[in-house]
């Protein structure tokens, strides 16, 4: 027989043993397990925020956009210099005072053209960008939802803009209409060539999102086609559309600076990076910070709106989150 003797911990004795077991300390499963009921859901976007504010990249790209777009609202800001005041006896001068990057071949303050000249490729990316989402959304979201014909007719459509390249597209009509070239048809021509990306990408979205529990919930409860396709599908829709428009704003950045690189793209009396990248060649050789500062400041903006857009998308797939 063996003897119970009860103690702090209970002690079981059997002859020539003695063994000890701790006390029990229970938690219940419920304080394990407990999770505040008045916390709402994490959205996607919510998601998104918080992988994207981890990332340096992100914060990197955001400062010299930001920085980039503050330039091309208010570039009187940031200089005082006339972009156009150019004097012959300050040809291919070094920087001085007033003048941190020298003057070129014609005579111009450097810094104070590029400050100017972020406002033409800034305003071209941007507005174009706008146009390009509009066309190319509703093109593909209407192709997408409906399916059918529709679908059908606006599929081609889309392949026959898709295998016209963009810049050549750009170079034969900006050569047709050169007698009134200005930053509006700059930005027309680019977006009329340019949606067909986002309009697929959009229809595969659509179609993805159309079959979705929340879209037959939308159905059940009487929503109408068109308040369906507004409220439900394109908002659930928009995430790969986004971060290719911010590369795509890039893109359309370095088309502009390409057209007036080759003398077609804005008149001379507007002041482009590409512009002076394009006078800058004679100063190769012999001056190349002449080159140098606007390629430089070219790179800087395309290259954080790329960042951007790789940020945004590694935040927003799931898998890279994971």
């Amino acid at each position: 027989m063996s003897d119970y003797i009860p103690s702090a911990n209970i002690e079981r004795t059997r002859t020539g043993q003695r063994h000890f077991v701790s006390d029990i300390d229970e938690t219940g499963l419920g304080a394990v397990d407990a999770v505040a009921d008045d916390r709402a859901p994490s959205s996607l976007w919510g998601e998104a925020w918080k992988s994207l504010r981890k990332r340096p990249i992100f914060w990197v790209a955001l400062i010299i956009i930001v920085i980039a777009i503050a330039i091309a609202a208010f570039p009187n800001v940031f200089t005082s210099q006339d972009p156009r005041f150019c004097e012959l006896s300050n040809s291919l001068k070094g920087p001085s005072d007033g003048h941190p990057f020298g003057f070129n071949r014609q005579g111009c303050d450097i810094y104070a053209r590029i400050i100017f000249g972020a406002r033409a490729s800034v305003s071209v990316g941007v507005l174009t960008t706008i146009f390009v989402v509009i066309i190319g959304g509703v093109i593909g979201a209407i192709a997408g939802y409906f399916g059918g014909w529709f679908d059908a007719l606006l599929s081609r459509i889309t392949d026959i803009f898709f295998a016209i390249p963009l810049l050549l597209a750009a170079i034969v009509f900006m050569q047709m209409f050169k007698e009134n070239r200005n930053i509006w048809m700059v930005i027309l021509v680019l977006s009329l060539f340019g949606w067909t990306q986002i309009a697929r990408i959009t229809r595969g979205a659509v179609m993805s999102a159309k079959n979705e529990e929340f879209v037959t919930a939308a159905r059940a409860t009487g929503a109408s086609k068109a308040r369906i396709l507004m409220s439900h599908i394109i908002p659930n829709s928009m995430a790969p559309i986004i971060v290719y428009a911010t590369v795509a704003l890039g893109t359309f950045i370095v088309s502009e600076a390409s057209l007036s690189f080759m003398g077609i793209g804005l008149p001379s009396t507007v002041v482009s990076w590409g512009a002076d990248i394009s006078a800058a060649q004679a100063s190769l050789r012999t001056n190349p910070m002449v080159l140098f500062y606007p390629a430089l400041a070219l790179a800087m903006t395309v290259l954080s709106f790329i960042m951007m857009g790789d940020a945004v998308r590694d935040a927003l797939d799931p898998k890279a989150r994971k």
